[in-house]
């Protein structure tokens, strides 16, 4: 997330690990505050920063700006260093509207990079084929992307991973360091926090991917079959 305060310093931790650029148009806490890196009016809340509602950001963004503001954290992270594997939205924000679909397609295409897609949501619900565009346009993603936005992942991932189907399944946690100022943002914290000991110090975890049968892969090699292809 470019437009985050600790933006720079997770770019300074960085040593070529797979991460994506997480394209950002809201701002959902309501005292963790971030905005628009090109000072974009139609993607500012009247309480500063970015909307905190997907809804809000609908009804006002311009799709100029959101196309000039995405490419713009892009290129912001890759001037920081980063090599990124990917594409994903903030709460999904510019997934589920044809216009802004269209902006997300077309800088994965500029880019060369593959995206993450949701696949709880069909494209009749969606109310466009959003996937068939992607793959008319070659771009690359998961078949499955596994996630659930409330908080707290253990129950699910274990279980994702005893129901795998065959295909390329992206798993969503949101793992988080333990920090008086993460704690600060209240209860949610504490699930970032188990999120983070799930994904590096559990042994269940890796004993699940190991019963699974599962290969591990990153969006890595996703971006190498979408540039090789």
């Amino acid at each position: 997330m470019v437009p985050a305060p600790w933006a720079r310093h997770a770019i300074n931790c960085y040593n070529g690990e797979d991460i994506g650029v997480h394209l950002t148009l809201n701002a959902e806490h309501a005292n963790y505050r971030w905005g628009s890196i090109t000072n974009s009016p139609s993607l500012s809340s009247g309480e500063g920063g970015f909307p905190r509602t997907i809804d809000d950001l609908w009804e006002h963004a311009d799709p100029a700006e959101v196309l000039r503001e995405c490419r713009a954290q892009i290129e912001r992270a890759i001037a920081w260093g980063l090599d990124p594997t990917h594409l994903a939205p903030h709460l999904t924000a510019i997934t589920l509207r044809p216009e802004f679909f269209d902006i997300y397609l077309e800088l994965a295409v500029e880019f060369r990079l593959p995206l993450r897609l949701p696949s709880s949501i069909n494209e009749e619900q969606a109310g466009f084929p959003f996937r068939k565009l992607a793959l008319e346009e070659g771009v690359v993603f998961p078949d499955f992307f596994d996630h659930d936005w409330r908080y707290g992942s253990r129950q699910r991932v274990l279980q994702s991973l005893d129901t795998l189907q065959a295909g390329v399944t992206e798993i969503h946690i949101q793992p988080c360091i333990d920090t008086p100022e993460v704690r600060a943002l209240g209860e949610i914290a504490q699930s970032w926090i188990d999120d983070y000991e799930l994904a590096v110090n559990d042994q269940e975890i890796r004993d699940a991917i190991d019963a699974s049968g599962a290969t591990m892969i990153g969006f890595r090699e996703l971006r190498s079959l979408m540039r090789t292809s």
